[in-house]
């Protein structure tokens, strides 16, 4: 136990370090800027209005890996800067005119405070920039991004609104939707917004398993989880997973082992080496792993197991439907992530070590397991 902060500074002697220099202070100190910083968020409630946005837009840049953390949000920012600054400029406009439209919308304050109406919109400015056949620095191209990225909380309210029902998330499904209708309507061949050209396989690929790089395999992982955002860089992924670590260790691990899963699927399946380099499968994978890895099911071993299952389900089903949009000249986004996912936290089953977090108390995986254990022993105390 630390000391009492009334004590004399003669009874500790004048050599004495004091308790918060002690090492046992630093666990203390460290709290204030992972996981969701939750203290910062209640200090900021005074303060201008500027300051409280400023922080909205950076916790929803870093949603949608399910952080709710600022710090992680700027790191992340930097982690786009590496990639492209135009992409890092168009993710950051999407989340800005999304929040302001869920504002203008009066949607639930803490939901906006917490970043949950931006980040879909985070996605959508950064996709329409990845799939533009226009180039970098195409300026009439603010012009769909602010009108997609409107349409994000829309879609956010409307699934929630259904959602709810079941208590499940929306995750990125108002993404996938708003992506899928823009390319839909502009496509290829579109004169004033050209998205680029989509097609399926139409030979049997050649793949060679002697140029198996192995130095390329350990890379995809992290440029597996950087494709979340789009992203194929390997500083980029790797900052994308520094900015997880600093928010929660569990994430991070989860992260990694979902790409390394789908990896191994995409292995499994004889792919082209080239797609498995460039982290295509490994990004929903890492978020399914993510999300049912602690942070939406309460973590223990029979749930780590289950996330295994449900990443490595999501790799397939991935590359299902990548062949499947592919005919219709579509990307398959992070539909499989967001089905997949759905399905397995529909999951019944009366083993209580498979504990489903209620969603208005779903902060992080390790504040989600204390949570756990206090419901399980307030159960096992109660004498009904």
């Amino acid at each position: 136990m630390e000391d009492s902060p009334s004590m004399d500074k003669e009874d500790r002697g004048e050599n004495q370090s004091s308790p918060c220099r002690g090492r046992r202070c630093y666990p203390k100190a460290l709290s204030y800027v992972t996981g969701d910083m939750r203290e910062f968020a209640n200090w900021l409630k005074d303060k201008p209005q500027v300051l409280q946005f400023f922080d909205w837009v950076l916790r929803g840049i870093a949603q949608v890996v399910f952080v709710n953390n600022p710090i992680s949000g700027i790191l992340i920012l930097v982690g786009f800067l590496v990639q492209n600054p135009w992409w890092a400029l168009l993710g950051s406009i999407g989340t800005v005119v999304s929040t302001l439209t869920a504002l203008l919308l009066s949607q639930d304050r803490s939901a906006i405070a917490g970043g949950l109406h931006g980040y879909n919109a985070t996605l959508v400015g950064l996709l329409i920039a990845v799939f533009s056949d226009k180039g970098d620095y195409f300026w009439w191209l603010l012009f769909p991004i602010c009108a997609v990225s409107m349409t994000c909380p829309l879609f956010s309210s409307a699934l929630s609104s259904v959602f709810s029902k079941w208590d499940l998330p929306v995750f990125t499904l108002p993404f996938n939707m708003a992506l899928t209708l823009y390319l839909s309507a502009t496509g290829h061949y579109n004169p004033f917004f050209p998205s680029q050209l989509i097609t399926p396989e139409n030979s049997v690929p050649n793949v060679t398993w002697s140029e198996l790089n192995a130095l390329q395999l350990l890379k995809s992982v992290p440029v597996g989880v950087g494709q979340i955002y789009g992203c194929d860089n390997l500083w980029t992924g790797l900052i994308f997973l520094g900015a997880i670590l600093l928010s929660s260790p569990l994430m991070c691990l989860h992260a990694t082992i979902g790409s390394l899963l789908g990896m191994v699927a995409a292995l499994s399946l004889s792919t082209p080496f080239e797609e498995i380099y460039f982290g295509l499968w490994g990004y929903n994978s890492s978020l399914a792993c993510i999300a049912m890895g602690g942070m939406f099911v309460a973590l223990t071993w029979q749930t780590h197991l289950l996330a295994l299952a449900c990443a490595l389900f999501t790799a397939y089903l991935g590359g299902s439907m990548s062949h499947l949009m592919a005919v219709v000249g579509l990307p398959s986004c992070t539909w499989p992530f967001c089905l997949a996912t759905l399905v397995f936290l529909l999951l019944s089953t009366k083993n209580p070590n498979i504990y489903k977090m209620p969603l208005n108390k779903v902060t992080y995986p390790e504040e989600n397991r204390i949570f756990y254990l206090q419901a399980k022993k307030r159960m096992a105390e109660s004498p009904l």
